[in-house]
């Protein structure tokens, strides 16, 4: 048996877990004999490397100095296609969150295989993606200040398909000043809030209102609204979930609706995320689902089961590992690794050693992570090992790296630039 990481005391590794064949269905690992003391290649190297655009050595990713974030090709495709032919089967668009990967490379995979668009949390990441040639963009978080204002707008006067999110009165006359100062016409939403009190404007009158708005200011087209119900995507269990997800989204539809009866343009109403989507196109009026989480995965999304799995999320493959090397095997029980916090975060459920089984894995430690052994674990790791760990949360262990591996096989196929990597202003 193997844990899903949470909060735990070391005598109680064994509990809440689920089979070796269920977690490998999930992950697509297999447990695998790993070399001892590879040769580490570094990040500059391995730009090197791949400098043409084509990987001009045969470096397994065994050979990766360590931390090194990779991605397996394989389980990353597959989950891009199930994602498209989903949307296709169900018809319904995607909008994905580049936050997620904040790599033009995989917002371009996505946009090949048919999504409307890409959402980014922050203007900054827009301008990224729109430098590496991402020209359909959502910024779904308001630009409130001037400095934010006179970005969004200049991005927006060479980018005819970049729209911006608000979800006031006086930030969207802010808009409009700004707009007409540069001459341009920019494409806003309304920003609705789905119960979470985090962003947005509430649900019917007050967005409606402000949709009005936008609708009647100089330098501003009205093109929809988002509603994006964060809460809902970590919901354990697929009926629950489902449940929760489509009472809330009714007064999402019913504000859709008093728009569309005043006359308003509504061809956006963009929501829902890779928890609920295949949920979503039961909303009515929703245009498109801003998943992000499905193209890696991660141990929060597998512990809140699917709709054929009630235990396990696998709709979808854990294709993200940051791969780690074994520094300290001296103690009875555990061994020590050079993945810890600054290399997988702390956020919890902890990451999941990939391919073992009775065997955990903590990144509390800044520079430090700590391998568990249960009992009668899969192996015992020695010094110059090397181990891959799904990752606790996909979106912040992305921004700790400048680059993703792209692995086919066991072989580095190529080196993917983390172009938004900190792009958090």
């Amino acid at each position: 048996m193997i844990d899903i990481p949470i909060e735990r005391s070391e005598a109680s590794m064994t509990s809440n877990s689920i089979s070796r064949r269920r977690f490998l269905q999930a992950s697509g690992a297999a447990a695998i004999g790993l070399p001892s003391l590879a040769r580490g290649y570094t990040a500059s190297e391995m730009r090197g490397f791949y400098a043409n655009g084509e990987m001009s050595a045969n470096v397994s990713k065994w050979e990766l100095d360590t931390p090194a974030l990779c991605v397996d090709l394989d389980l990353l495709e597959a989950n891009l296609d199930h994602m498209a032919s989903t949307m296709t089967a169900n018809g319904i668009a995607s909008r994905p969150h580049a936050k997620t990967h904040k790599c033009p490379t995989i917002a371009h995979m996505q946009m090949d295989r048919g999504s409307v668009g890409i959402c980014t949390a922050k203007v900054s990441e827009a301008e990224a993606m729109f430098q590496n040639g991402i020209d359909q963009i959502l910024n779904t978080t308001g630009n409130v200040t001037p400095t934010k204002i006179r970005r969004a707008m200049n991005l927006r006067a060479q980018c005819p398909g970049f729209i911006q999110a608000t979800d006031s009165e006086p930030n969207a006359r802010l808009l409009s000043e700004a707009a007409v100062a540069m001459g341009i016409t920019a494409d806003v939403v309304v920003d609705v809030d789905p119960g979470i009190r985090r962003t947005g404007t509430p649900f019917g009158q007050p967005s409606l209102q402000l949709a009005q708005l936008i609708d009647q200011l100089p330098g501003l087209n009205f093109r929809g609204m988002l509603c994006y119900d964060a809460a809902a995507q970590h919901v354990v269990g697929f009926q629950t979930r489902k449940a929760q997800t489509l009472e809330r989204m009714v007064q999402a539809t019913d504000t859709l609706e008093l728009m569309q009866r005043s006359g308003l343009n509504t061809e956006i109403f963009s929501g829902g995320g890779t928890g609920t989507y295949n949920i979503d196109h039961e909303t009515k009026g929703m245009t498109d689902v801003q998943v992000g989480s499905y193209v890696f995965m991660d141990a929060q999304y597998i512990a809140i089961g699917g709709e054929e799995d009630i235990e396990v999320y696998s709709d979808f493959a854990t294709s993200l590992t940051v791969m780690t090397t074994v520094l300290n095997d001296q103690y009875e029980g555990r061994a020590t690794s050079d993945a810890g916090a600054k290399a997988c975060t702390i956020n919890q459920p902890w990451p999941i050693v990939k391919g073992e089984s009775n065997i955990t894995y903590r990144s509390g430690s800044d520079e430090f992570g700590t391998i568990l052994y249960g009992d009668d674990p899969s192996r015992n790791y020695k010094v110059g090992d090397k181990l891959e760990v799904i990752v606790s949360h996909c979106d912040p262990v992305v921004n700790l790296y400048d680059q993703m591996y792209a692995i086919r096989g066991d072989k580095v196929e190529a080196v993917w630039p983390i172009s938004a990597r900190g792009m958090s202003a």
